[in-house]
């Protein structure tokens, strides 16, 4: 069976696809390409290498775990009931999605800063979050958080209500409900929610550089050691990108798995 013959269409298609592989793919590609094998090792077996990757790590993480705690619930309320203002509820907690970082920072400050809305109180009360540890986890929920906010209500979205209401009826209450059915039949979902926070806050530079700074084994991360080198250590920086490239691809990589395992288990 002879091909079909290529139209107008086909073709700028065509073109248009090779035109965003140039624009997406090939600045990540240079940087893994670019990046000599014995410079990586060396870069990561650095001091402040391992030390950024670390706090990325564990600031990530701890993220991610208080993102999950509270957002899964939050997400379910969000998808599950009805209620005036919800849309536009929706939108205010996936704002964080677009703001430019410098503004999501000025939030931060502003809200959690001395002079911010509650930075008072939290001075009284002994807490100041501003320059520490702690002011990175924030910053890191507050970026990253909405993904697995979206991603979560989308998998409750999902459910068959008569499911969810057959529970019900047989006595289970709201708790039992969300806990023993909502969750483990949404659980691919939820997983590609939270991975996807996680990629995000391993990568979050410009709300964590403003709100906790960028203090050496205390607040900078993976991403502040790369703009700490830029200026001096061009290779040191590209080397540990490559690092981080190559985490959020495989961190990608596994979302996409469990939303697609998620959408096979909605269709069984």
């Amino acid at each position: 069976m002879r091909g079909r013959r290529p139209t107008p269409f086909g073709v700028l298609a065509s073109a248009a696809l090779v035109g965003v592989v140039l624009a997406l793919a090939l600045p990540l590609v240079a940087i893994l390409t670019d990046t000599a094998p014995a410079r990586l090792w060396a870069s990561l077996r650095s001091d402040a290498s391992l030390t950024a990757l670390g706090l990325s790590f564990l600031g990530s993480g701890i993220a991610v775990l208080v993102v999950v705690v509270v957002g899964t619930p939050a997400a379910y309320v969000l998808a599950t009931t009805r209620f005036p203002g919800r849309t536009l509820l929706g939108a205010l907690l996936e704002l964080p999605l677009v703001l430019p970082p410098a503004v999501a920072g000025i939030g931060l400050l502003a809200a959690f800063g001395p002079q911010g809305v509650v930075g008072g109180a939290l001075d009284d009360a002994g807490v100041r979050l501003p320059l520490t540890f702690a002011a990175v986890v924030v910053a890191l929920v507050f970026v990253a958080g909405p993904f697995h906010l979206r991603q979560a209500q989308s998998a409750f979205g999902a459910l068959d209500p008569a499911v969810l209401d057959a529970a019900r009826l047989s006595g289970a209450g709201e708790g039992a409900v969300f806990l023993r059915v909502a969750v483990p039949l949404a659980a691919p979902g939820l997983g590609a929610g939270a991975t996807l926070t996680f990629a995000r806050a391993i990568g979050e530079f410009g709300a964590t550089l403003m709100f906790a700074g960028s203090l050496a084994g205390v607040t900078r991360t993976a991403s502040l050691e790369v703009y700490t080198r830029f200026a001096t250590d061009f290779p040191g920086a590209l080397a540990l990108s490559a690092v981080l490239v190559v985490i959020s691809a495989l961190l990608l990589l596994l979302a996409r798995f469990l939303t697609a395992r998620g959408e096979v288990d909605a269709r069984a």
